[in-house]
């Protein structure tokens, strides 16, 4: 062991117990800087031990001080010396491009996950880290966040560069720094978050170092990982601003520096390998052998096979012929001659070369040129004008494949290197076009078109629509073993995204891809094998169908925010535009096995032709907030409807939400309807509340032009919206509570919006008269709504209404006038029959009187009662039954006839009664 007791200036009181006999037993450091920017050498034991004779501890070098390029700092003479051949040096710099293990220095630190009582405990996070593949460091593949950690001192600004592979906006990857405060420092978005790569090619990232301690960070993470996920790549880590280097690094095995004061090594060439820390490369053996660019050793040439040969047909001749030749790959890795080599076929004889494309025509010469504007051809035929009334189609149409054309390009890449050993990528065979065979399982075969814009026919440039154009082609994959098939496409030339992919053998089929903004874009489809024996070839197809190719489509349909319901006699009329241009939706949160919690937010664009925009913000934070509104930038989903997943901010360590994994749920509006089905897809009332309210609800029926590999038939989508006069006109959005996703089969989506302006608009039979009292000889008529209210806007309110009328006091005295004259009337009546009545009693005395002088007996002596004759005895008895009201009535009526007389009974004790009449 050893001991020191140091001041902070000085170096004077130091005890050693060691004993040193050469100088191999320690090596020098310097202290920390003091404030003066002065600094000690002092000595280091490479092994703890008994010795003796440390040299003493003296003064350094400047703080500042650094070597140049290609040299580094001796630190027994303090001074700068070149590096020997076989090394290099960055002078101010360090570089890590050697990855079999962890370098030292650099950690892999799996984040914390929030807190969730619903997660499977087993499913941790231990076990996810970066690791190192030999020329590369490569990421997780799970929804763990690993961070890889670096920490480095500098004395003076520097920068970190590395080179990355992102290719699947799946993952989430950032790069920010910390200072030794654990502080995050200010860096712009476009810094800390990484832009996506196309497969198999790697970028290059640099961001400036500020002095002092800097710890950076590589981040990744994922929501909802799907089943191959690429993961990130890095490599190639250099940094400058270090004070100084007190070593070279060796050269990486299958590279050389051939000079002292190199400052990088090169690869060794082909055919030849080095290994660690060389100065020159050996050569193969030619014969048996061979090595790639860059390669730690040599392999054997295997026999040939189908593999290391392709097939091309040569351009027309001036006779219109072509022929199929057979060539090695080059450079030729294999063996011909051998047992069981596959000898090369011999070319073909000579056939007649395939027409024109569509819009091209030959004019008897052995290209092919395309058609002038206003003309148009099948191929086959010269170019001919179009008919009045009509105009050419727009576009590009593929079906024969004699030579690669102009626009596009075919290549390879390889996860490790630039380049693929030996390797074109695509091969034309006359209707097709298909993959050649990799050299090796990590290897991209790229074909590539650009397409620099979209122009609309002028019959439909006045439209404003959502698809400015579209990609269409057919396709069939052949693997024995696992292999990856993929769509993507870059807009502008910002960045490419995977747009669609497939795994394994699939059957030939058709897949079809909407523009919706018009812009340069470049489409890409890329193939790799996974996992497969060598002796196993494949052969995806790609190739036009006929009638379908690259052309602008008609503008697709939206709805104009108005509809209209009839049944029976009643008439339904909405205006939807108070819904506003865009309803967006945020369900959650909900939680991934790992413990993530996300949320997924949905946009709609309902009508009125505004698209609803998704923007991933973690590849694309470059893209201006306006931009993306628009719908601009490679990550941006402009549709009808959209879906994104959230990340917020407390959540996995990152500093701000995170949008990723935007897709398109419909881009094609199919009708609106009340109708509970329509076209296959069926509204599902059911799963929301029930209403007991008159107004049907209206249904949007939608699917996407897009299928997925979960979905072979294209997501669809259905917007209920019910009239709720208790929410405002913006209303409210749902998802049904049994599907909280939105969706309860993964393809096909409900929502329900709810708003005051899904009611239709007022008409007359939405509002009723009420009469007012009469006051001083006026009545009001108001009209007021029928509750509840079930309308919205269109018919308005009529004013009120002032209208004369007569009071209780009209008619009281109405009465009181009938009742007087009533009561008149019946005095009147009553007197005049009094009256009547005693005429006729008086009469009746008249006749009664001269009835009896006639009745009087002749040579009576005497008329006179009889002394003891009964007075009463005597006198006959007059009846008189005095006629009622009607009977008087009747007589006065028959008065004019002169039949008025009573009829009156004379009754007589003596003598038979005498009745007149």
């Amino acid at each position: 062991s050893w001991i020191h007791f140091c001041s902070d200036t000085s170096y004077a009181d130091v005890l050693c117990l060691c004993v040193f006999h050469w100088q191999t037993d320690y090596y020098y450091e310097y202290t920390e800087c003091d404030s003066t920017g002065s600094r000690w050498r002092v000595p280091i034991p490479q092994s703890p031990g008994a010795c003796t004779g440390l040299p003493e501890p003296v003064h350094g070098t400047e703080c500042t001080f650094s070597c140049e390029a290609g040299e580094f700092l001796e630190m027994s003479a303090q001074e700068c010396t070149p590096c020997a051949a076989g090394s290099y040096s960055l002078g101010s710099g360090i570089r890590f491009d050697q990855w079999d293990s962890m370098p030292a220095g650099f950690s892999s630190l799996a984040t914390s996950l929030e807190y969730n009582p619903h997660r499977d405990e087993r499913l941790t996070c231990n076990s996810s880290t970066w690791v190192p593949q030999g020329s590369y460091l490569e990421s997780n593949r799970d929804e763990c966040t690993v961070s890889l950690i670096y920490a480095v001192h500098l004395k003076k600004q520097g920068s970190v560069s590395f080179e990355y592979q992102y290719p699947d906006n799946n993952l989430l990857f950032e790069f920010f720094i910390q200072n030794d405060q654990c502080q995050e420092m200010d860096q712009s978005a476009d810094a800390k978050w990484l832009k996506l790569t196309n497969h198999g090619e790697w970028a290059t990232h640099t961001v400036n170092l500020k002095s002092g301690t800097n710890i950076l960070y590589w981040r990744t993470g994922g929501v909802m990982m799907a089943k191959g996920v690429k993961p990130v790549l890095l490599k190639n880590v250099q940094i400058e601003g270090v004070a100084y280097t007190s070593e070279c690094f060796p050269c990486k095995p299958g590279s050389l520096s051939r000079i002292p004061g190199s400052t990088a090594c090169e690869p060794c060439p082909r055919d030849t390998y080095a290994g660690h820390g060389a100065s020159s490369c050996t050569p193969c053996n030619a014969t048996t052998q061979y090595a790639a660019e860059g390669s730690a050793y040599c392999k054997y040439r295997p026999p040939c096979s189908k593999k290391d040969y392709f097939q091309f047909h040569t351009a027309c001749d001036n006779e219109g012929k072509t022929h199929v030749i057979y060539k090695w790959i080059e450079p030729k890795i294999c063996l011909d001659g051998v047992t069981g080599a596959e000898p090369l076929p011999p070319s073909g004889e000579k056939e007649p070369c395939p027409p024109c494309n569509p819009g091209f025509y030959n004019n008897d010469t052995a290209t092919c040129s395309p058609c002038p504007p206003g003309t148009f051809s099948d191929g086959m035929k010269p170019c001919d004008r179009c008919p009045a009334g009509t105009e050419p189609n727009l576009g590009y149409e593929y079906k024969w494949w004699n030579i690669l054309p102009a626009n596009m390009k075919t290549s390879c890449f390889n996860v490790g290197n630039s380049k693929c050993d030996g390797m074109n990528g695509w091969e034309v065979a006359r209707d097709h076009i298909q993959s050649g065979a990799g050299s090796s399982d990590n290897d991209y075969l790229i074909l590539n078109i650009h397409i620099p814009g979209f122009k609309l026919p002028t019959s439909m440039s006045s439209h404003s629509g959502t698809e400015f154009g579209r990609i269409t082609f057919e396709f069939e994959i052949v693997c024995v073993a696992d292999c990856e098939f993929y769509f993507m496409m870059d807009v502008n030339r910002k960045s490419t995204t995977v747009v669609e992919s497939w795994e394994g053998t699939k059957t030939r089929q058709t897949y079809t891809h909407v523009m919706t903004q018009n812009a340069s874009v470049s489409y890409t489809w890329a193939f790799q094998r996974t996992n497969q024996p060598s002796d196993v070839s494949m052969s995806p197809l790609l190739k036009c169908p006929r009638n379908t190719h690259l052309v602008p489509h008609a503008t697709l349909c939206y709805s104009d925010c108005h509809f209209t319901h009839t049944e029976g006699n009643v008439t339904l009329t909405y205006d939807l535009s108070l819904l506003g241009s865009v309803g967006s939706l945020m369900n959650g949160p909900s939680f991934t096995s790992k413990g993530t919690k996300y949320f997924h937010l949905f946009k709609i664009g309902l009508c009125g032709g505004k698209m609803a925009v998704c923007t991933d913000n973690v590849t694309d934070l470059s893209i201006a907030d306006s931009q993306r509104e628009k719908g601009e930038g490679i990550s941006a989903v402009k549709t009808f409807i959209c879906q994104s997943t959230i990340i917020p901010a407390t959540g996995r360590g990152f500093y701000t939400a995170l949008a990723s994994q935007s897709i398109n749920l419909a881009d094609t509006l199919l009708g609106v309807t009340v109708a509970s089905t329509l076209d296959g897809i069926r509204a599902r009332p059911e799963l929301y509340p029930q209403t007991t309210k008159k107004v049907p609800d209206v249904n949007f029926y939608y699917r996407s032009l897009e299928p997925t590999s979960s979905c072979e038939s294209g997501h669809s989508a259905v917007v209920t919206l019910r009239c709720n006069a208790e929410k405002s006109t913006k209303g409210e959005l749902a998802v049904p509570s049994q599907c909280p996703a939105g969706t309860c089969d993964g393809c096909t989506f409900h929502f329900l919006w709810e708003s005051s302006a899904a009611c239709p608009t007022c008409t007359e039979t939405d509002y009723h008269q009420i009469e007012g009292a009469c006051k001083g000889g006026h009545q009001d008529l108001l009209y007021v709504w029928t509750e509840p209210k079930l309308c919205m806007e269109g018919l308005s309110l009529p004013e009120k209404k002032t209208l004369p009328c007569e009071g209780v006091e009209f008619w009281v005295r109405l009465g009181a006038g009938l009742g007087a004259f009533t009561a008149v009337l019946l005095v009147s009546l009553t007197c005049y029959f009094w009256k009547k009545n005693k005429r006729l009693e008086y009469k009746y005395s008249r006749l009664v009187i001269s009835a009896n002088k006639e009745c009087e007996m002749p040579g009576a002596d005497s008329c006179a009662v009889m002394e003891g004759e009964n007075e009463g005895d005597m006198e006959d008895e007059i009846v008189y039954t005095k006629p009622s009201l009607l009977g008087k009535l009747k007589a006065i009526a028959s008065k004019g006839n002169g039949e008025h007389y009573e009829h009156v009974q004379l009754n007589s004790s003596h003598s038979k009664a005498l009745v007149w009449s």
